[in-house]
């Protein structure tokens, strides 16, 4: 099992790469994000997944340890093979999935080629309880750091703090809020006062809301 690749990249497709290691080059398929952040000629170092089938041998690359992490995660829902699963990742990070997944934001989905209405309401649902986990790797800093201007993704909380953010999500339902902006503001409030009871919690959601800084 290859779990990983450094070298030279060669060459550099519509949804695919070719790196040199010492001569060999493998050819790699990966999403247009992970794409993006590679350069022809210069170094790069990719976390693989391999797929062995009686007809075909398939190597799949990701720029971060999380973004693999999804790629097993999505790719175990009926009907998200491996092409649309790495469309899928073209078009959200592992930070907006977490956050599309907690909302229940199916029209998130349907942006990536391959995913209809029934489909997307079939990933978040059956994905509604799942938390993807950053392995810990050395370069985690920098997984975290990449998408500091987005909400907090469910996989960066503890557990406690995920059932804290479910009810605040759901309260705020309840009172009429829509769904992707409750977990936007559960998920702020949270990080900011961890220490906070549910009760304070939800009311100083509430003030959220009513201050409109969101």
């Amino acid at each position: 099992m290859i779990a990983k690749l450094r070298g030279i990249t060669d060459t550099i497709g519509e949804d695919f790469c070719v790196i040199d290691v010492n001569g060999v080059g493998y050819l790699v398929s990966a999403s247009a994000k992970t794409l993006s952040k590679l350069k022809t000629g210069e170094e790069a170092t990719l976390f693989t997944v391999m797929t062995v089938r009686e007809d075909d041998i398939s190597l799949f690359g990701f720029a971060d340890v999380w973004e693999k992490e999804w790629f097993g995660t999505l790719t175990k829902v009926q009907g998200v093979g491996a092409k649309v699963c790495l469309s899928i990742l073209s078009v959200l990070t592992p930070a907006q999935l977490s956050q599309a997944i907690g909302a229940q934001d199916k029209a998130s989905f349907c942006r990536a080629n391959g995913v209809g209405p029934k489909l997307a309401a079939r990933i978040v649902t059956e994905l509604k309880d799942k938390i993807v986990t950053i392995p810990v790797t050395s370069n985690n800093s920098e997984i975290l750091n990449s998408d500091v201007s987005s909400p907090a993704p469910i996989a960066a909380m503890p557990d406690t703090d995920y059932s804290k953010s479910e009810d605040i999500i759901s309260a705020l339902v309840n009172l009429g809020y829509q769904r992707i902006d409750a977990y936007r503001i559960a998920n702020k409030v949270i990080l900011e006062n961890p220490d906070a009871d549910l009760s304070a919690l939800i009311r100083m959601a509430l003030k959220e809301f009513a201050n409109k800084e969101f």
